[in-house]
């Protein structure tokens, strides 16, 4: 089985980032939306709002569960000894499970819009949707330079 895993290792990496980047994509756009539907007064624009919200969320969020299992995968392929050396994998594990976090309160939102009970302005939303900007940035930077940390 480890033969498997080694041989097939750059596939593993390949859907992974294949993954993350979809995932990434609708994490970007949902707050958008959010943004415009803080900011809405049409009742029509609100109700499609509220399904563009929900679609998206769902759709994105096997890309979620896809990227953390490759990701997995891949920490056990390349094994434990490498996993505890490798510092940098550590901040970057920390700044994903950060990321569900955010994902998993994206439920909370769109089920709050859902309801009509939604308190906070579009600038909420903006700064909201910066939060995956910046652990996206530094997720890559770890993911490709893999900076020595003593």
């Amino acid at each position: 089985m480890n033969d498997f895993l080694m041989n097939n290792i750059l596939w593993f990496k390949a859907f992974h980032v294949i993954f993350m980047v979809a995932w990434f994509a609708g994490i970007f756009y949902l707050p958008r939306l959010f943004v415009n539907h803080a900011e809405t007064q049409s009742d029509k624009v609100a109700q499609q709002l509220k399904g563009m919200e929900k679609r998206l969320l769902y759709f994105i969020t096997p890309f979620a569960v896809f990227t953390v299992v490759l990701g997995l995968l891949l920490i056990y392929t390349y094994g434990n000894d490498w996993f505890i050396a490798a510092k940098w994998l550590h901040i970057k594990v920390t700044l994903v499970i950060l990321l569900l976090f955010y994902h998993g309160y994206c439920f909370k939102l769109v089920k709050v819009f859902q309801q009509d009970n939604n308190t906070r302005s579009g600038k909420f939303y903006r700064i909201f949707n910066e939060i995956p900007v910046f652990i996206l940035f530094i997720v890559i930077i770890l993911a490709y330079v893999k900076p020595v940390f003593s």
